[in-house]
């Protein structure tokens, strides 16, 4: 299955570029599932932040985990660097783009984003 903008929100869209984004700032080769939590769990509106808050989330204790687990990914340096999405990235969009199915959305969201994470 192929990833499409076209069928996605603005608000995933958004979350995939701002993934993008983080990887190119940690000079990290390939773009992962982490990196997409990274974006989601910082947006600053939409229905992430929201949700989590409903189920407790300690946000310090999360952003500390995630940060650190991307801190810790190898960093590649040089003028040409390209960035690309991981196996597991993929199964995450594969997953989303399913979940979208089943629930009949007309287009992937941050909700599918964040249940393919889980």
């Amino acid at each position: 299955m192929s990833l499409n903008f076209e069928k996605m929100t603005v608000k995933a869209q958004e979350a995939i570029q701002n993934s993008q984004k983080i990887a190119e700032k940690l000079n990290h080769q390939q773009l992962l599932p982490l990196h997409l939590l990274h974006a989601l769990l910082n947006e600053n509106q939409g229905v992430v932040r929201p949700l989590f808050n409903k189920i407790g989330v300690n946000w310090d204790q999360l952003d500390t985990i995630v940060t650190g687990e991307l801190n810790r990914l190898p960093k590649v340096t040089g003028s040409s660097t390209q960035i690309s999405a991981s196996p597991a990235l993929m199964s995450v969009f594969d997953k989303a783009q399913d979940l979208s199915l089943e629930m009949n959305d007309e287009f992937l969201s941050t909700e599918h984003l964040v249940r393919a994470l889980t």
